[in-house]
């Protein structure tokens, strides 16, 4: 595996793709954690070696890696046997083609604090008990989805000791009395993020996601990051969040 030169990031953006990338290693790195999987911290990359259905996650943390990390993380992942490896390149600056991964582009985008949207009438709660924790759970893993980690098994995804967990929140959202959508977001210093936004298919085009993100925002009071799907982009443009760059992910 080799180094390409570094995908050029506007001047502007620079600081906000590092607040993102940080937190998004808070995300991995809570919940390794918690799931109990292994962890590997280094200075160009956070690497969790996670369970057969979870796979090898490394996340890169410079355009420019050392020697010493490049060489450690491909070996990473090519001793994976099972082969599920994914990385997360927010600077679309690493080639790792030649491990038999495809890339795709995926929007790394922010939001400045600003005044948070006003609350939606559909019901957002935050996630205080375990059994409400099982339900986000399994919307997350049916609804976003997450395919390797069907067929569902509880406390596999969100840990127990997720609720436990400085700076994690989880939100669910009800519909008509039914659970219809989640998420999760991690605080690290000053800065937030947003995963998993999900909202279950018979649902969906309801306004749930704008919901859970209402919600979200009236909540965090910081700049607020994520990583946009290309159907959810539209709903991210009319909250106020700004595109920093387009992040490559291999898998």
């Amino acid at each position: 595996m080799t180094a390409e030169p570094a995908h050029v990031v506007p001047a502007t953006c620079v600081t906000s793709l590092r607040l993102a990338t940080r937190n998004a290693a808070a995300f991995w790195t809570a919940l390794a954690e918690t799931r109990g999987h292994g962890l590997f911290r280094r200075p160009g990359f956070v690497g969790v070696d996670g369970s057969e259905r979870s796979g090898l996650r490394i996340l890169l943390l410079t355009p420019e890696p050392n020697a010493d990390d490049l060489a450690e993380l491909t070996e990473l992942a090519r001793r994976r046997p099972d082969g599920k490896v994914a990385i997360e390149d927010p600077f679309s600056s690493v080639d790792v083609s030649d491990l038999d991964l495809t890339p795709r582009r995926l929007p790394v985008m922010i939001r400045n604090p600003g005044p948070a949207p006003a609350a939606s009438t559909v019901q957002v709660d935050r996630v205080e008990l375990g059994d409400q924790l099982e339900i986000v759970e399994r919307i997350v893993v049916h609804g976003f989805p997450l395919p390797s980690f069907q067929p569902y098994h509880p406390g596999e995804v969100f840990p127990k000791g997720l609720l436990e967990r400085q700076g994690v929140d989880l939100f669910l959202a009800t519909r008509d009395g039914a659970h219809a959508g989640a998420c999760m977001t991690v605080t690290d210093d000053a800065v937030s993020g947003v995963y998993w936004l999900t909202t279950l298919p018979e649902h969906r085009s309801r306004g749930i996601g704008r919901a859970l993100m209402h919600a979200v925002l009236g909540h965090l009071k910081g700049p607020v990051t994520l990583t946009s799907a290309t159907a959810g982009k539209p709903l991210y443009d009319s909250l106020g969040f700004d595109t920093v760059t387009r992040a490559t992910w291999w898998g």
